[in-house]
């Protein structure tokens, strides 16, 4: 069984999906990019700042699911450039703590933003 997950306070950005889906006591987060909720407006110019909107962009959702960024297991990363792959771990660790998820992190064609990310993170149960 699954069950959506929906925010206002995250974009939902443009597409024929759900921003995430509950599934066998996991969360799974669409990719994300640096858009704002409501207008899907790109937000920055530089991978650091577009980093940034897009992880809070992810925290807001798994907030939504009754997760936090300590419950992701794993991480998938697209950067528009991969010579911005220093910078953009700057942000990364900020958003993270040990153990830190396993991730991928690959060069990829992005519409007109630097970086997209979707996440797993799975459901916190009592006694955890």
């Amino acid at each position: 069984m699954r069950k959506a997950v929906t925010t206002d306070t995250a974009s939902k950005g443009d597409g024929p999906y759900s921003q995430a889906i509950i599934s066998n006591g996991f969360v799974y987060v669409s990719g994300q990019g640096p858009l704002t909720p409501g207008t899907n407006q790109i937000v920055g110019s530089e991978v650091k700042e577009q980093a940034a909107v897009t992880l809070q962009n992810i925290k807001l959702i798994l907030e939504a699911a009754g997760c936090s960024m300590d419950d992701v297991v794993k991480v998938n990363v697209y950067l528009a450039s991969m010579k911005d792959f220093a910078a953009f771990n700057e942000v990364y660790v900020q958003y993270f703590s040990a153990p830190m998820p396993a991730r991928s992190c690959v060069g990829a064609e992005l519409d007109d933003i630097l970086v997209e990310i979707d996440a797993i993170a799975e459901i916190p149960t009592n006694g955890n």
